[in-house]
């Protein structure tokens, strides 16, 4: 395995200094052997590899959108060394066997960690558990599930979901929408819906669930995950849980932390999404809530689409928006920039902080000795690149300026993006068994 001396970097956004790498690990730079590589990093930031708590992979079922291959080289290029496949593949990943051929297929790509997540319900119907156990104890390690796409509606499924999962040491992540005040909606409730005559999806349907959720969990002592909190009324009633002790975390994305509905207006398909994009005054209120701690991470929903989802009217477009490539650029705009959090917090909600939900080993000790050299390296000043990694096209920020090139990221120690290109695969090809 390759040495490497990063030479000047600024780590996690503070003072200049030296990272150096061998067998997979940061050590101290005298440790390096003579023909260790030395890399330039003047001007740039160092930050611990990046996790995403939230990707949608599409393989097995949907590999016309997106592969595992394909969405590991999207999040390599966009600085992260593990990512968490969400369930909603065909077949539905609800057994042992798919989990565990997203896992093979994770390693075998080597770009990124692949961590698959397991159905809480058979098929996402809400009808019966999954196999929760099975998935646990399987060579993939599953620790957390989520019937993402699908709310977990049924309150009784979903308090034996919690007591299982927590009796395994993982976490429910669920999709907070309330099925009987969504049926058919395109876009948040309100007035611009009214006048672009597209039916309205409140508010009030995603904080009902998470309000029963933090209750469920409270009573069997289970940690609840919220994902992709969308309105100001959310983080209201996440605060009044964690106040009371009560174990949930939450993660916002990038797109509900810069766009609003009034990009529906023009009515771009690329803009529809679920939970859908909300008023300036929520995208405000999840901000300053990522700032108080009250939203804990940053986690990308990565959902790729076919042309065909995406290059049609609005109303029969599919939900989702990419994601990968994009959120760290838009972290440092939207966060960073305004001051809600420092360069130095990217890593906790970025990295840290999901890596710990995820129960994801690796990432306690970001960038100290000892610990596996998953690493970053972004140019705050230079332009973000273009979305290049993902077989689809559905960006939402194209044409958008945004800061934070990510020029190099080394998972385990191996570099998987050089000078913001992909290296060869043969640079990123491990042998089963390592990680």
């Amino acid at each position: 395995m390759s040495e490497y001396l990063i030479v000047g970097a600024r780590v996690n956004g503070g003072a200049s200094g030296d990272l150096a790498i061998s067998h997979g690990v940061f050590v101290l730079p005298e440790e390096l052997s003579r023909g260790a590589s030395t890399l330039e990093a003047e001007g740039l930031v160092a930050l611990p590899g990046l996790v995403d708590l939230h990707t949608h992979v599409r393989q097995p079922g949907g590999e016309q959108a997106e592969t595992v291959l394909t969405g590991s080289q999207a999040a390599a290029l966009g600085g992260f060394s593990a990512i968490h496949a969400m369930a909603n593949t065909t077949p539905v990943a609800d057994t042992v066997t798919v989990t565990n051929q997203v896992w093979e297929l994770g390693r075998d790509a080597g770009y990124v960690d692949v961590r698959p997540v397991g159905a809480v319900s058979k098929g996402l119907l809400g009808a019966e558990l999954a196999a929760i156990s099975d998935m646990a104890s399987s060579p993939a390690k599953v620790r957390v599930f989520s019937d993402d796409g699908h709310c977990v509606s049924d309150s009784a499924l979903m308090r034996r979901a919690l007591e299982l999962v927590a009796s395994l040491g993982g976490v429910v992540a669920q999709h907070s929408q309330d099925p009987a005040l969504t049926r058919g909606a395109q876009m948040n409730e309100g007035a611009l819906a009214g006048r672009l005559g597209l039916s309205g999806w409140p508010g009030v349907a995603e904080e009902t669930i998470i309000a029963r959720d933090v209750l469920l969990a409270q009573s069997v002592g289970a940690r609840l995950h919220v994902c992709h909190v969308s309105t100001a009324g959310s983080v209201e009633v996440i605060a009044w849980a964690k106040s009371r002790g009560i174990a949930v975390t939450a993660e916002v994305t990038p797109h509900h932390l810069l766009l609003s509905e009034d990009m529906v207006a023009a009515f771009d398909p690329r803009f529809k999404v679920n939970p859908p994009l909300r008023r300036s005054e929520d995208t405000l209120a999840l901000r300053e809530a990522v700032g108080q701690g009250i939203i804990d991470i940053v986690a990308t929903d990565h959902a790729p689409h076919p042309s065909e989802s995406k290059d049609c009217s609005f109303e029969e477009a599919a939900f989702g928006m990419l994601g990968l490539e994009t959120a760290l650029p838009v972290v440092l705009h939207t966060l960073v920039e305004p001051g809600h959090i420092s360069m130095g917090d990217v890593g906790r909600i970025l990295s840290s902080g999901p890596a710990k939900i995820g129960s994801l080993r690796g990432y306690e000790f970001p960038l100290a000795l000892g610990s596996p050299a998953h690493l970053t390296l972004v140019d705050p000043a230079q332009a973000a690149n273009p979305v290049r990694g993902s077989l689809s096209s559905n960006n939402p920020f194209e044409g958008l300026a945004l800061p934070g090139s990510v020029r190099y990221t080394f998972f385990g120690g191996i570099q998987t993006v050089e000078n913001g290109h992909l290296c060869e695969p043969e640079r990123v090809s491990r042998k089963k068994g390592e990680i």
